[in-house]
């Protein structure tokens, strides 16, 4: 993995988003120290640190968009609400059109450099170390808010918070009133339907979203494949999201089910077009938080156990190269596919024992396994040979799942981690957040993550703040086990990639609707 530096000032203007108060009624010493009454009057974001903290006061570059931002700019789906976040361009990989959300200009194939939560849980595949290649996208109507900090994150978020953290918080029973259903259509063929519900029982609240989206491929050609051939990209996909969520007391509930099917594979897996390769994804979650506030004094524990699966299907063989290409008749077909299931577990202890400091303390463990890898193809590769050394196989179409031949062998991941992070307000206007994380992975060894912000409230208008932090990203199992594979091969050697960032941000509120910001980074 190569070594990067970049150094890079933006400027953004962000209007019709009232961040923070205009004519902030409160001196700069208590902006860390507010009344629920006055929280209510700006926005809030616990991304960067945890803790529930002033956007313009946040140990991070931060961004927040809420659900009426998402309803106002007329999105229908994450990636639109993502691009409108500066810094942060929603790109396409050219297999099966996968976003790739990038950050800061980091980015690669398979982008897994930027960390996607739910709920604050990680939906990284090991598979390919980002959302996965049959993503599909994500309906929007689900979604109560959308945090983003631009910036490393592993000193609290651990593994691939390298360029920036993004987590997705869903609707949960007060943030639905009674029940409402809807239709949607709209351009590129798009079409929806969602059905919302919340309510209490006794002491339990239920929330529930119901939402289905289909989008059919659109209408340009695209002129020239890697052969030179013309076509239109594939890119329809049928989207279906349920979310539940049930509250009782202190204990949270939230279960999800993210279907995609009749993914196109857009300009082809090997940049070939293909009108015939389908594939669908089935992605299931669950998790389960307990909060206590009276374990000790001062002290409150969090704690929760989550579950993910997610399956990579071929609904209809992928063609990588035409027919009539050296001597295959069908085309070269290569149909890969797996199933994919994670499990973590994860304690926080808060101790606030006193004004001026606030820590933090986490531990955790997670278990992954990619099991079940699938393959049907018509070809023999001799990776000795280039360009294109496919040799047609004498018995057609061979399923070659469970031997040697298979794309990529069944794999287990372990890893564990502890992290302290302290909050310190140490005057008035000025706050030190530092922290730092321990990860011990089974297949690649150990990493340490340090952070340090130091935040001065300039003015009551103005923040000023130095940040810096370390981050990795871990290895997927592609880079690292691919075998007999013509579109990535995998290398067991490889270590984390290793970045580290270095800011100045600068931010003022101009008015109740308009605020501005300078971020100069380097890394």
């Amino acid at each position: 993995m190569r070594n990067t530096r970049k150094t890079i000032l933006t400027l953004m203007l962000a209007g019709l988003c009232p961040i923070a108060i205009a004519d902030n009624p409160f001196e700069s010493s208590e902006l860390w120290d507010l009344s629920p009454e006055e929280l209510g009057k700006i926005r809030l974001t616990s991304i960067a640190s945890g803790t529930q903290t002033p956007l313009d006061k946040a140990a991070a570059v931060a961004t927040v968009i809420t659900r009426d931002d998402i309803a106002a700019m007329g999105a229908t789906d994450l990636d639109q609400i993502l691009e409108t976040v500066p810094g942060l361009h929603v790109g396409r990989s050219d297999q099966a059109y996968a976003p790739k959300y990038t950050i800061r200009g980091i980015t690669s194939n398979y982008n897994p450099h930027a960390l996607l939560l739910i709920n604050g849980v990680p939906i990284t595949t090991l598979f390919t170390g980002n959302r996965s290649q049959v993503w599909g996208g994500m309906p929007v109507k689900a979604i109560t808010r959308v945090e983003i900090i631009r910036g490393p994150g592993s000193a609290l978020y651990g593994a691939d918070a390298f360029s920036g953290v993004i987590n997705v918080i869903t609707k949960d029973a007060k943030d639905i009133d009674g029940t409402t259903a809807g239709i949607r259509s709209g351009s590129f063929d798009t079409y929806g339907a969602w059905l919302e519900h919340g309510s209490s029982l006794n002491d339990f609240d239920f929330g529930m979203v119901l939402e289905y989206q289909k989008r059919n491929r659109w209408d340009e050609e695209i002129e020239a494949d890697v052969l030179g051939n013309s076509g239109k990209a594939e890119t329809g996909v049928d989207a279906a999201e349920v979310r539940l969520e049930i509250e009782y007391g202190n204990w949270t509930l939230r279960s999800g089910y993210q279907g995609r099917y009749n993914i196109g594979v857009a300009a082809g897996l090997a940049n070939s077009l293909d009108s015939q390769g389908e594939y669908r994804s089935d992605r299931f979650n669950f998790d389960l938080t307990h909060t206590n506030k009276n374990i000790l004094p001062k002290v409150t524990l969090e704690s929760k156990v989550s579950y993910y699966t997610t399956t990579q299907e071929v609904e209809q063989n992928p063609v990588l190269f035409p027919p009539g290409l050296m001597g295959f008749s069908d085309g070269i077909i290569g149909a890969p596919g797996y199933k994919e299931e994670q499990a973590r577990i994860n304690m926080s202890a808060l101790y606030s024992g006193n004004r001026e400091h606030l820590l933090r303390f986490g531990l955790g463990g997670f278990w992954g396994d990619v099991y079940e890898t699938t393959e049907q193809r018509n070809f023999d590769y001799d990776f000795t040979q280039s360009p294109l050394p496919f040799t047609p196989k004498s018995t057609g179409l061979t399923d070659v799942s469970d031997t040697s031949e298979v794309f990529l062998p069944e794999r287990e991941r372990t890893s564990y981690y502890l992290y302290v992070q302290d909050e310190w307000q140490f005057t008035d206007g000025w706050a030190l957040t530092s922290g730092i994380r321990y990860d011990h992975y089974s297949d690649f060894g150990d990493t340490t993550n340090p952070r340090l912000a130091l935040v001065w409230a300039t003015t009551d208008s103005i923040t000023t703040k130095a940040l810096y932090g370390r981050a990795f990203r871990a290895p997927s199992f592609v880079e690292l086990f691919a075998i007999s594979n013509p579109v990535a091969l995998g290398n067991p050697s490889l270590d984390p990639e290793i970045i580290d960032t270095y800011e100045i941000a600068l931010s003022q509120q101009l008015n109740s609707d308009m605020r501005y910001s300078l971020n100069l980074f380097y890394y």
